[in-house]
């Protein structure tokens, strides 16, 4: 079940055009919620009938405190400042919900912040289990259901900070980590994003006053903005999803 699991999330995210929909909650005291969805139904629909004629539906959900102190043992022969990060992903809850008959593939992430400079890009998060996930797969079975290769890791860091009025999102580009794929993959990369879309809704307390993204689409009461951007665009220049808010 696992296996056809791992590969029909691999395929999806790889192969499929995709949608990546981030939601941020922010309260007014900085905590607040956040998660990501990715839909991968479009690859569902296009499986053959005979494919996962044995497999059943499933609606799971996993957390990920449980899954490093299952793997405390491996996780402790890794480095220091990877077990660190690791650490923060305690808080992260994950979904798959699979139903080959309605055509549905979701997967979900899911955490709780007291602070906003808490939060982790959601790819940072899925890319840092992916790595465990290579290592630890050489001694046994683990497996997070998350592909092996991480999921379009654009080498960038993403901080949040929430002070007075203003919520700030700003995301650097790791140049010294930057892998420059060689012209076919970059071609194969153009192809696979080309029709995917990455979307960011925030959710406030309050009514948005100003926005530096002039993309922002607003709901009639101002406290949610959304912003749409083509996965191009979070692969290749990440730093076009800073935004800065005011209220």
């Amino acid at each position: 079940m696992k296996s056809i699991m791992f590969l029909i999330l691999g395929v999806t995210l790889l192969l499929t055009s995709c949608t990546v929909t981030e939601n941020i909650y922010v309260e007014a005291d900085g905590s607040g919620k956040f998660n990501v969805d990715l839909d991968g139904s479009s690859l569902m629909a296009m499986m053959p009938k005979d494919s996962l004629k044995n497999e059943k539906s499933i609606d799971s959900i996993f957390t990920f405190k449980q899954l490093l102190a299952d793997n405390k043992d491996s996780i402790a022969k890794l480095p220091i400042s990877e077990q660190q990060q690791l650490k923060k992903l305690e808080n992260f809850n994950m979904r798959m919900q699979m139903n080959q008959e309605q055509k549905q593939f979701l997967f979900s992430l899911q955490t709780n912040f007291k602070s906003v400079s808490e939060l982790q890009d959601a790819m940072v998060a899925i890319n840092a289990m992916s790595s465990l996930q290579n290592k630890v797969n050489k001694t046994n079975e683990f497996s997070s259901g998350i592909p092996a290769d991480g999921f379009a890791n654009n080498n960038a860091v993403v901080s949040y900070s929430f002070k007075g009025n203003k919520f700030k999102r700003t995301a650097t580009l790791n140049a010294s980590k930057k892998v420059v794929p060689n012209e076919e993959t970059a071609e194969m990369n153009k192809m696979i994003f080309a029709s995917s879309n990455y979307i960011v809704k925030y959710h406030f307390a309050k009514p948005v006053k100003k926005v530096s993204n002039t993309a922002a689409m607003f709901s009639e009461d101002r406290k949610t903005i959304t912003i749409q951007y083509p996965f191009s665009e979070y692969m290749d220049a990440p730093e076009k999803m800073n935004i800065e808010v005011e209220f």
